[in-house]
This record gives C-alpha cells, structure tokens and sequence, in this order.
C-alpha cells in the first residue's frame, strides 16, 4: 500500500473528526477570492478534488450558489459528508492521481490542500492531468504546506493511524504550471503553527492559456 492510500485510510477512518476541526475556512477566504472573481460565468462547471467533508465546496456555494460542482475524493467518508453538507453537488469516488479517468472537460478545477498527500511527480502529474481536463481559460486552485522536496512527514496517532504529508515549493509549482500553459493569476503565502512549529501554506491560483 502506498504511502497516499495510508494517508486516505486515515481520513476516512476519522472523516467526521475531520469535519468537526476543519469546516470553518475563514482563515483561507481571501486565498480563494482570485479564484471565484476568474470563473467564467457564476454557472461555471467545477471540479473539486480531495474535496473532504465539503468544506471548501460550501464556500463556493455560498459565493455562488449556481456553481455546478463535481466533488471527488478518495475517501468514502468524506464524500458522504461533502453530500450531506452540500445536498446539491455531485459526488464521485476519485484519486486526484488518475483525474483522467474523468473524461468531462471543466471551467476551472479546485485542488484545496490535495497537494501535501502527493509526492513530487505525482504532484507534477496532477498539473499535466488538471491542463487536460480544463477548457481553454480554465481556472486552476492549488494550496499545499510549502518546504523542501521530496521531503515527507509521517506522523502517527496514538491509534496507530498514519498520515504521510509531503511539502513543495512554489519554485517547483509555478514552472510546471507555466510549461503546460498556465498563467499565475496569485500567489499568497500564510503563516501558521503546527505541532512541528510554524509551517508555511502556499495557495496558487492560475489560467489555462485559451489559445
């Protein structure tokens, strides 16, 4: 099993935990603004992955409430959740690793916090993959912990619940996401404490050249 499948066993074990700590983003709204201000029409199809207990989808929802939302995840728990948090939206069990399996095209693609359960190349993957499965100016969200890569944390519970969390750099984002045709809309960063001390988040949001 590998070290992403782990991290997922854990998230579905503890969804409503999950739930419980981390549906209030207020902390994160500003990051989302580029975001929602670049959706082509407030109807926009977006696909959301590692979307969790639909946290992030109803703040979309409640910017745009005629948002049309595919909401993916790994976990079966998760995706429970994200449905009966936000009856609405579709749900659909997904890895962010084979986003092609999907085969719709979208108007922009949400990638809240997915980013620190993959390692370099799988992360590099998702940016190849989310460039096919956006339309032409399609809108392009990614958060992560940002750090030194492959560097990978596993930290477990006193359950014995395991979760491997890996760290990535912007220097290491943003030229991949330039060399399948994005364009940087915003970078933010965002300080905030941990139980390994304070740990940098970095939120992206960029666009699919329409050309």
């Amino acid at each position: 099993m590998d070290n992403n499948q782990i991290s997922v066993n854990t998230f579905d074990k503890l969804a409503q935990r999950y739930q419980d700590k981390y549906m209030d983003l207020a902390m994160y709204s500003d990051t989302f603004d580029s975001f929602i201000s670049h959706l082509p029409t407030d109807d926009a199809r977006v696909l959301e992955l590692a979307c969790g207990p639909g946290n992030i989808t109803q703040m979309l929802l409640s910017e745009k409430p005629n948002l049309s939302i595919l909401a993916t995840d790994l976990a079966p728990n998760m995706l429970m959740l994200a449905k009966e948090n936000n009856p609405k939206i579709e749900v659909l069990q997904l890895d962010s690793r084979h986003l092609n399996r999907v085969e719709e095209q979208f108007d922009a693609i949400m990638c809240g916090f997915c980013l620190p359960y993959l390692d370099r190349l799988e992360a590099i993957g998702l940016i190849d993959a989310a460039a096919q499965r956006l339309k032409p100016g399609g809108i392009l969200y990614l958060s992560t912990m940002e750090g030194e890569c492959p560097k990978v944390r596993e930290d477990t519970s006193s359950d014995g619940d395991k979760v491997f969390t890996y760290f990535h750099h912007a220097e290491q984002l943003v030229p991949a996401l330039s060399r399948r045709g994005f364009k940087l809309l915003a970078l933010q960063r965002k300080q905030q404490a941990s139980p390994i001390g304070e740990v940098t988040d970095l939120f992206i949001t960029a666009r699919l050249d329409s050309e």
